[in-house]
This record gives structure tokens, sequence and C-alpha cells, in this order.
């Protein structure tokens, strides 16, 4: 989580000679648990299957809120947005599935009314957002989410959703060469964690913490703790994803996903053994604590062509390029 530093070199696109390897590779891991976050920083959906779409998997992070001054909400200063559960209609996981004006995104929080949100209606335009380094405009869910999101909070906010009709938000060039676009995520379309990794930070700490602190999209199991660090070009099934960089961790991880309260843990423990200081000794952003890392999907590969492009909890995952050491990704 935060917004991503600068000046990095992301590994080089998918080679002839990797592309070759696919066939040799063994799995060494597979897709555990896949979630997505509809509207940035609420609640996570944890699902058998999901669509794949250049932007990340379909539906997260497609909303988000925002404050009066347009600028997005998350739970680094609204912890209790940890607390509105969303859900999507079953169908909408089908990979060709279209909404329609009876098709709706329910919201449900402590102490409120549930929401329904519409999928498929005419937005009036909202000018003047941001999140991050990105500003531009984002459709308006309406008086009624606004005044929702704005009881629940306590000031005055407002549910938008991606404009994919005339807004494009562009992964930073710094970390990958080619085109790729996300939506209202931090940075980059997809983040992947190993299960080991939390495995093995869980044997560091006095309470063990779930999975869902470090808001992850693709849960991996049956590798090596932290081995995810030096993945520069994978396949998980059939589609190929390009490793961008290493996930630096905000304050999000240290708040409790089920009571919003916000303690010093994990972030003083990963410090001591996943700092930049620690793994990254020669690179910038020393102060820095991974956890996971960013990835792209390599869209334009050839196996990617054609129906089918959904990811499933089982999918085996081939390691085709790495590094030798985290100093050498990009973070």
């Amino acid at each position: 989580m935060g917004a991503a530093a600068s000046s990095a070199t992301a590994p080089s696109p998918v080679t002839a000679a990797s592309a070759a390897a696919t066939e040799a590779a063994i799995p060494g891991a597979k897709v555990a648990e896949i979630f997505i976050y509809p509207i940035k920083s609420c609640s996570g959906i944890s699902l058998p299957s999901a669509p794949l779409r250049p932007t990340g998997l379909r539906w997260d992070r497609e909303w988000m809120v925002v404050n009066e001054k347009g600028r997005g909400v998350t739970q680094r200063v609204e912890p209790k947005l940890a607390f509105v559960q969303v859900e999507l209609p079953n169908e909408a996981f089908l990979e060709d599935w279209e909404p329609s004006q009876d098709s709706f995104m329910v919201l449900k929080a402590p102490g409120m009314e549930p929401l329904k949100v519409c999928l498929n209606k005419q937005h009036e335009v909202a000018n003047g957002l941001s999140v991050w380094e990105w500003s531009g405009s984002a459709w308006d869910e309406g008086a009624e989410a606004s005044q929702w999101f704005s009881d629940y909070l306590g000031k005055p906010s407002q549910l938008v959703r991606f404009n994919t009709a005339s807004e494009v938000r562009q992964v930073d060039p710094d970390y990958v060469k080619e085109h790729h676009s996300t939506f209202f995520t931090d940075g980059f379309p997809f983040l992947l964690i190993s299960q080991e990794s939390l495995d093995s930070l869980n044997e560091h700490l006095e309470e063990p913490i779930r999975i869902n602190r470090f808001r992850p999209n693709i849960l991996v199991e049956g590798c090596e703790p932290f081995s995810e660090d030096l993945w520069s070009e994978i396949k998980i099934g059939r589609f190929s994803f390009l490793g961008s960089k290493l996930c630096g961790r905000c304050k999000v991880t240290t708040i409790n996903q089920e009571t919003g309260i916000a303690g010093r843990e994990p972030l003083e423990t990963l410090a001591t053994f996943r700092s930049g200081k620690v793994i990254r000794p020669n690179g910038k952003n020393k102060g820095a604590v991974y956890f996971g890392q960013n990835l792209v999907w390599n869209w334009n590969d050839s196996s990617a062509k054609g129906s089918g492009k959904v990811l499933k909890v089982g999918d085996p995952v081939y390691v085709l390029r790495k590094v030798s050491s985290p100093a050498e990704m990009p973070a």
C-alpha cells in the first residue's frame, strides 16, 4: 500500500526464450485465494474465480469514497471503512456478464440500512477528483449514496465510480515499460502475496494476523517464504504476469479489520527484517517496509487471446524468470 516511489527499472517484457520455458516449468505454487475490493479501502470479497481485465480483476477498486475536496478516502484516515461490507450478484463474476437495470451492488455497515447501488445506470460526471498522483473525473453514484457515506463517516462524502468512458489511469512508466492501466488501486492492477510469507511473519508476532491486513488480490501457497520477491515473470494457469515492484506497506496494515483499531504491528516487526535497509541495503527507500509484490498482466501475450480469461483458485503458478535477491527488483 502507499503511493508508488519513482525512478526504477522494470523487468524486461516477455522474451521468446522465457516463453519457450513455459512448457518445461514445474508448478512451484498454486492459487490459494482470490480477493477483490470493489470499493477502495472497504471490505474485500473472497472468490473461487474472477475474470481478468488489463486494469485488474473485474470490479476491483472500481469505486472509491471521496471527501468534500474530491480526494480519495482510505482507512488511513477513516478506519471505519473496514466495516463496509460489499455484495455483488453471483453472476457478476462470470466472464461476459453485463449488468441490467435490476443489477445492484449492496453495501452494509454497522448502524446503517443497506444501500443498493445500481450497476447499470446513467451517471452524472464529477470532476476534480484525485487519488495519489492521479486526478480526473469519475461517475457520481448519486445523492443517496453520498448521504449514506456522509452519515456513516460523519462528514461530507461521495461515492464515485471510475469513468471508463473518458479516463485512463496509467501505471507508473518508471516501473512498467509497456502501457498498463488501473482503476483506484494504490498504483498497480494486481498484488500477490504467498501464504508462506504470512506464516513466516506470524511466527515473529505475539498475536497472529490475517491476510486481510495486506489486501492482496492473489494469495498463493506452496513456495518458500518471500520467494515472490524474486519473481520477475510468472504464469498463473495460462496467463503471464510481470513482477513490477515490491509492495511498500503503509498504516492500513496496522488496522485490525475486525475492530477498526490501529496498533503498531505488523509494521514494527516487519521493519526488523523486511525493511529496505535489510533486504535492499544498496537501494533507495531504505525506510520502506516490503511485503508482497505488485504485478501487471501481460495481456498482449498470445495465451491471453480468446475466451476463458478467468483466474481460478487452484490454478498452478509457474515461475519463468526470477532474480537472485530482492535488491534486484524495483521497489
